[in-house]
């Protein structure tokens, strides 16, 4: 895969880089502002990934 398509990717779990996110949880629930250690935990816990689906804002949207 080119460097090109890997850009226009979503980051997921440990890729994203902000130290906060303000994370949406797997049933599209509004969670808040949390570090991002925690919104892993929580995606971590039921197995799912963490994906950053926007990105441009502070801090970043990410959902489970």
């Amino acid at each position: 895969m080119s460097d090109k398509n890997k850009a226009n990717e979503p980051r997921i779990n440990e890729m994203i880089r902000s130290k906060t996110v303000r994370l949406i949880d797997d049933e599209g629930n509004q969670v808040g502002v949390v570090p991002v250690d925690d919104a892993l935990g929580m995606a971590r816990s039921k197995s799912l990934d963490l994906v950053e689906v926007s990105p441009t804002v502070i801090p970043p949207v990410c959902r489970i």
